[in-house]
């Protein structure tokens, strides 16, 4: 490697792009072409990155695996900052293989990283904790250990363990610091922001609280039976009933979980659960979700018929309380996601939702005639994000040794 490529190389992990263009810009020798591939990923220019990338791949010999396999890891990266989530996973689990095999561990570290991280935002989180308990990161580079960090509280953050949140943030802004990239340091505050933001309403008793994460926390290991509307559960004592599937039946529960200690009346019930303005024959025969709601909540609690329409009966807990998103507005999960700063491709977030994209697609249309989210691009090529605000772009973290051969 000559040295304008390892100068090139050494600005590029202090997060200077312009300064690597400097050295290499002209350049169409692969290690080149692969510098300026990163160099415009942290500018920017996605597109233009994932070509030099594999020009770079392309022109690599075949004894060259690792450097080849360095050019799939920094492509994945970019197919991740891009939120293009329909990527091959098998590319860059093969290009772990082969940075492993030939002892390039920091590269090798940086790949399994990013399959965490690839897990993390289509939301499987049992796979990403097998992999993180796994993951040794004492490879990484600064820079990468920040991220992984990032990693290790966003797991935390979405298992409600805040204490465990809180330490890896710590770590996180210290390997940023040490790092020295602005954008790094940005990012980490960022997320520290999250844990003191609201995070959900507690409705309980007719009254509503807004709760933060370590509430939330508080609020599920207590003694009380929470009907969570944010995952559509009923928790009580460390167990969960899982309602997602039947929304009649949640939508029964928190309707008499918002009226506890009250009870509710059967028109109310109807028209929560079924939206119907009337009573007729055909509804009252629907009284059987009743029955099924008091089979599925049977360990927890009790449906005891009124005078006026039904109560809920806690079996064992002395309070209930139902935990709901922090708005009602429609699409809140969608704009939840697309909260990151990042533009996301449709099917990008129906894979991150596991719902259809037709139904992503209506609810992007929603948002944007009400000015809440914004298109950019045509075609394939068409990606929706949230009104950009003053503030530091999400830094790409690329792993400085690339070019080696």
């Amino acid at each position: 490697m000559d040295s304008l490529v390892t100068v090139a190389a050494r600005a590029l992990a202090s997060g200077d792009a312009l300064g690597a263009l400097n050295y290499i810009a002209l350049r169409d020798d692969p290690p080149a072409l692969a510098l300026r591939g990163i160099a415009m990923a942290q500018l920017g220019d996605l597109s233009r990155a994932k070509i030099l990338l594999r020009r770079a791949a392309r022109s690599f010999g075949p004894r060259q695996a690792v450097a080849r396999a360095r050019c799939a890891v920094a492509e994945a990266e970019i197919a991740l900052v891009s939120r293009d989530l329909n990527w091959p996973v098998k590319a860059l689990d093969t290009a772990h293989e082969a940075l492993a095999r030939h002892g390039d561990l920091a590269n090798a570290a940086h790949a399994r990283y990013l399959t965490i991280r690839h897990l993390l935002l289509i939301g499987h989180l049992d796979q990403a904790e097998r992999l993180i308990e796994d993951f040794d990161p004492s490879p990484l580079p600064t820079a990468s250990r920040a991220a992984y960090e990032l990693a290790v509280a966003g797991i935390a953050i979405r298992r409600l363990r805040t204490s465990i949140a809180r330490a890896a943030l710590a770590r996180a802004e210290r390997a940023a610091r040490q790092a020295r990239i602005a954008s790094l340091a940005a990012e980490v505050e960022n997320a520290a922001h999250v844990l003191d933001t609201p995070a959900a309403r507690l409705i309980a008793r007719g009254e509503v609280r807004i709760l933060r994460l370590d509430d939330i926390e508080a609020l599920l290991g207590s003694k009380a039976l929470v009907v969570d509307a944010c995952r559509r559960v009923v928790c009580h004592s460390g167990k969960v009933i899982s309602l997602e599937t039947r929304p009649i039946l949640f939508a029964l529960a928190r309707a008499l979980a918002e009226a506890w200690p009250g009870d509710v009346s059967r028109a109310a019930l109807l028209a929560r659960a079924f939206r119907a303005k009337h009573v007729d024959e055909s509804h009252r025969a629907r009284r059987v979700e009743v029955g099924r709601l008091r089979k599925a909540l049977s360990a927890a609690a009790g449906i005891d018929a009124t005078k006026e329409g039904f109560a809920l009966v806690p079996r064992r807990a002395r309070d209930v309380a139902v935990l709901a998103p922090p708005t009602d507005e429609a699409h809140a999960t969608v704009l939840a996601l697309l909260a990151d700063g990042e533009a996301w491709s449709s099917s990008a977030l129906a894979l991150a939702l596991g719902a259809s994209q037709r139904t992503v697609q209506r609810a992007l249309d929603d948002l944007t005639a009400n000015g809440k989210v914004q298109a950019i691009g045509r075609g394939r090529a068409r990606r929706w994000m949230t009104p950009p605000v003053p503030g530091f772009p999400t830094t790409l973290l690329l792993p400085a040794a690339l070019p080696v051969g």
